[in-house]
């Protein structure tokens, strides 16, 4: 989704004239407004995305360049996004990594399950809560 989605900008330039050398005459203003309204749409849904793993203690996060762990107690909320074909979900973070305060990903897939939130959203909370309790963020002493 991250690298193959976005490539059909490139096609979309090329066959609508708004490249130079197109083989289509130049466009008018309808194609202009497609072409911008299709990039805004394909950044937002797909050039977002990271790979994300989990263990017991951190959160493994890859833009497919690099990657960083975060420990599980930086998670503050794990929240899904509806879409019209693909659901993401989104890890919110105390603070901010090297990728930001909120981590863009897309679950594994699965079968009949449009209506509903993926079971990952649960899992991550759950995980982000119990080392939260374990470990304290804050000490006081009385």
């Amino acid at each position: 989704m991250r690298f193959i989605f976005p490539g059909f900008i490139g096609a979309f330039l090329i066959f609508s004239g708004v490249w130079p050398d197109g083989p289509i005459p130049p466009p008018n203003w309808f194609s202009l407004f497609v072409w911008i309204a299709s990039s805004i749409f394909i950044w937002r849904t797909s050039v977002r995305l990271n790979e994300v793993s989990v263990d017991q203690d951190f959160l493994y996060i890859s833009n497919f360049l690099e990657e960083i762990s975060i420990p599980l107690s930086e998670i503050k909320d794990v929240a899904p996004n509806g879409g019209i074909n693909i659901h993401t979900v989104t890890i919110h973070l105390y603070s901010p990594s090297e990728f930001g305060d909120k981590i863009v990903f897309i679950p594994r897939i699965r079968l009949f399950g449009f209506w509903s939130s993926h079971p990952v959203v649960a899992e991550l909370k759950e995980l982000a809560r119990s080392k939260s309790i374990a470990t304290p963020l804050v000490t006081r002493t009385l």
